[in-house]
């Protein structure tokens, strides 16, 4: 879902938005995996009676929690997150009930380049390396889907920032 109308300026576009690539879900999804093949292994050697119920609960309860701390936060984190830039700055925003975002403006980046490892390659994503003027410096935003073409594409609009066309 792009960044709504309303957060955006009078002649501000969006150039790119993106959230990370699915490949953050792998892990989380690998455990979901375990869990379940756990929770129904123990089904089947837990013994009949009182032991076996309470073995269950036990079981299910520490199941509930891996789930929900492994598997349904880092889902929520990957579905809330997202990164846009617009022809005047660059927009960071995540969260589901209590939000944070970052803004930086354009004319305050010095660069935006980016970095692919060998597993980045086989999945077409990598890091995104924001550079600004500020105290922070930089913003890493990992696992960026074409990355190289994001890159690119805001490269660019810095280029029309730098020649004074704001795009709009």
């Amino acid at each position: 879902m792009a960044i709504p109308e309303k957060l955006l300026n009078e002649g501000e576009h969006v150039v790119v938005h993106t959230r990370s690539h699915a490949k953050a879900l792998i892990g989380p999804v690998l455990l979901l995996v375990v869990v379940v093949a756990a929770v129904v292994g123990v089904g089947f050697v837990a013994p009949t009676g009182t032991a076996g119920t309470v073995l269950g609960i036990l079981v299910g309860v520490v199941a509930a929690v891996v789930v929900l701390w492994w598997f349904v936060r880092p889902l929520i984190d990957w579905l809330t997150t997202t990164y846009t830039f617009t022809n005047r700055r660059f927009i960071a925003r995540s969260g589901f009930i209590a939000k944070e975002g970052r803004t930086i403006p354009l004319n305050r980046i010095s660069g935006v380049d980016f970095e692919i490892g060998v597993i980045d390659r086989l999945f077409g994503c990598g890091t995104l390396i924001v550079s600004d003027a500020s105290a922070d410096g930089r913003v890493e935003v990992h696992d960026i889907p074409r990355v190289e073409e994001v890159q690119l594409k805001v490269a660019d609009e810095l280029h029309r920032l730098e020649r004074g066309d704001d795009g709009a």
